[in-house]
């Protein structure tokens, strides 16, 4: 089993930056993709972001060239770089880690609140 820590959310104000990372432990030999997807408050969960073992990334097509997912292997970790944040970004965004993008663990969430 894959137990995850998520740090780094909070408020911030329109067109400020947020750094989220998410730290695996335990049967971490089972991980494959790693990614972030959030919940905004009476809306289904979203994929925000996704990076596989070898580094291929895909991301929400509201977030591209604002948000930047990489991976630290050796350190078991996850980071995702908000920029440019905008009001639509609030949400309790969540860590998962498991070998299909969605499968397998996840974090307890960290809520990103973006004032305008």
């Amino acid at each position: 089993q894959v137990q995850l820590v998520e740090s780094g959310g909070g408020p911030v104000q329109a067109g400020g930056s947020l750094t989220l990372v998410c730290a695996a432990s335990g049967s971490i030999f089972s991980i494959n993709a790693m990614g972030w997807y959030r919940q905004a408050p009476g809306k289904q969960r979203e994929l925000v972001a996704v990076i596989t073992s070898g580094g291929s990334t895909n991301y929400a097509r509201s977030v591209k060239g604002r948000f930047t997912i990489s991976r630290d292997n050796g350190k078991n970790t996850v980071t995702l770089q908000m920029n440019n944040l905008k009001p639509e970004d609030t949400a309790v965004y969540y860590c998962n880690a498991g070998w299909a993008p969605g499968s397998g663990s996840w974090g307890q969430g960290t809520q990103v609140t973006v004032s305008s």
